[in-house]
Parts: C-alpha cells; sequence; structure tokens
C-alpha cells in the first residue's frame, strides 16, 4: 500500500467516530455482509460515515493490509478496529456494540412465545443433551433460523411447551408474541413462524408479471441498481438508473408509490427495496431474477451478460 492511500484511510478513521468499509453505500449494499452490517448499525440509531470500497480498488486493497483483515466490510469506532460482519453480530447480541457506540446496555427480558404441541414434539427430537437447546434467530430483515446449539451466557433463554430457546439479544428484541408451529405444506412438514412485531416485506415480482403491469398501463417506478457499466451492457426499456438524484426523487413520492427495483440477478436490488421499505414505503417490489430471467422470459433482445 502506498503513503498516500494509507494516510487517506487514517484520515477517514480519525475525522470519523465510526467508520464502516463496505461494498456499496448504506442505501445500495454490494454483498450481504455488508447490508447486515448496515442494518445492525441502523437498528441501533448509529451516526456513521461509511466508504464504498468498490469504487477506489487502492482502498479496496488497502483497508485489508491496513487493519490486517482479510475480508469486508470493516467496522472501526473511535478509531478502533472493531472488525467484520461475524464479530459486528457477535457484539450486537451480546450488547457489546452499544457500549462500543457510546450507549448503554440494557437488559432484555425474556419474550413471550408460544410453540405448538406438535412444533414442541419435532424440536425435542432434535434436542440430544441437556447443555443444548434450540436456537431462535430473527435477523434484521425478519428472516427466521431454527437449530440446535449449545447454551451461552449471553443468550436470552425462553421455556414453552417444554422446549428451551436459545435467543442472542436482537432476536429476543424482535420475538414478543411470535408463534411457531409445525404444520404440512406441498413440499412436506416444516416449521410456520408468525410474528406480530414482522414488519411489511419487500414482494417479488416475476418477469412477466411485471412486463403485464407495463402493458396493462398500471402506474408505478421502475428503478436499476446496478453499475452504469451494466446498464451500458443491457437495459429494461423504462427503467431509471437509482443514481442520487433518482434516491432524493423516491424520498418525495407518495408512501403508497408502487417501486419496483431490479439489478442483474436480483440480490443488490433487494438490498436496495428493503432501503426503502424501512423508510416506509408500502408498495415495494423487487424483480425476481433480475434483468437476466427478464431476458430469458420477457425480452430476448435484452443481451445476456
Amino acid at each position: 500500500m502506498d503513503q498516500q492511500t494509507r494516510e487517506r484511510i487514517q484520515n477517514t478513521i480519525d475525522s470519523n467516530d465510526v467508520v464502516l468499509f463496505m461494498k456499496g453505500t448504506p442505501e445500495q449494499p454490494r454483498c450481504g455482509f455488508s447490508a447486515t452490517v448496515v442494518q445492525i448499525l441502523d437498528a441501533l440509531g448509529t451516526k456513521y460515515a461509511s466508504v464504498d470500497v468498490l469504487s477506489d480498488p487502492g482502498i479496496r486493497e488497502g483497508i485489508k493490509e491496513f487493519s490486517d483483515w482479510p475480508t469486508i466490510p470493516q467496522l472501526y469506532v473511535k478509531k478502533e478496529f472493531v472488525g467484520g460482519c461475524d464479530i459486528v453480530k457477535e457484539l450486537y447480541g451480546s450488547g457489546e456494540l452499544e457500549e462500543k457506540l457510546g450507549g448503554k446496555s440494557e437488559p432484555v427480558e425474556p419474550p413471550q412465545i408460544t410453540i405448538t404441541e406438535r412444533a414442541a414434539k419435532a424440536l425435542k427430537g432434535a434436542v440430544q443433551s441437556q447443555n443444548e437447546g434450540v436456537r431462535f434467530e430473527i435477523d434484521g430483515r425478519y428472516n427466521y433460523g431454527l437449530s440446535i446449539g449449545d447454551r451461552s451466557p449471553n443468550d436470552v433463554v425462553v421455556e414453552s411447551a417444554g422446549v428451551t430457546l436459545l435467543l442472542d439479544r436482537a432476536s429476543a428484541r424482535r420475538a414478543a408474541g411470535t408463534k411457531i408451529d409445525y404444520v404440512e405444506t406441498p413440499q412436506g412438514a416444516a416449521f410456520k413462524i408468525e410474528n406480530p412485531s414482522e414488519p411489511p416485506k419487500v414482494r417479488q415480482l416475476t418477469p412477466k408479471e411485471l412486463s403485464a403491469r407495463i402493458k396493462a398501463g398500471e402506474k408505478l417506478e421502475l428503478f436499476d441498481v446496478r453499475t452504469p457499466g451494466e446498464r451500458e451492457r443491457a437495459k429494461i426499456e423504462g427503467a431509471r438508473h437509482l443514481d442520487r438524484d433518482a434516491q432524493d426523487a423516491i424520498m418525495k413520492m407518495p408512501k403508497d408509490t408502487m417501486l419496483v427495483f431490479h439489478c442483474h440477478h436480483g440480490g443488490r436490488s433487494q438490498s436496495a427495496a428493503e432501503h426503502f421499505l424501512a423508510q416506509g414505503f408500502r408498495n415495494v417490489y423487487n424483480l425476481a431474477g433480475g434483468i437476466d430471467a427478464w431476458s430469458v422470459e420477457v425480452d430476448p433482445g435484452v443481451p445476456r451478460y
């Protein structure tokens, strides 16, 4: 790393209490790990500076050498390197991250969770020892995870129908009133989780459904979250590039505006859609499969890459 790059990194860290070196921006994370850290910082109400390493190859490689850490994202708090995504998640779950950020880690009361008899039977059969419990995780997007794991001192413990649930602090805050059932589906038996705290989710729109809505003249706003270089290679007619001007324009739209986001395969646009859902928009869609699926299912004239 050259001296100029080192000084740029150091100046950024020195000038901001909290800095996140990430792929993309908080509005448009370009990887799931960056998106996870953004969600955690946003959930804590943290004011932070961000650096998009994808826009600067020197910073992208230099920050790895600077911190002696091989992956991105990387979080710095008060000039101290905290870590990457997994460490940030662990510190958030234990309450230590709040303390590092200058807040106070408050005790978390065990939430009320109901497990049906059928779900309890399925879960009990998976527990093999007294030190194990059913780890129940709810991430910032209200995706759920059930797994078997050993107890740890930081767990929030909930007993229901003879089942011991183990939750991290963040999951416990999101779990009040949750019901866990075990039901038959077309794909077989599966757990069904109902959570009254779960906010509206981004809805998926297939290329054929989007095409039909456009042809029917439905009022919608279609945004392309890909890079300018990708747009030069292929684009959907009528899609607007989600640049800073477009983001500002969206924030001035009514909250019931139908917003549709797309990228290459659907990952980046999902993150963008979730960002605007969090801003209070209620009618938010992601184009399933992205422009690649559009090329296959709707318009073969759009080049694939």
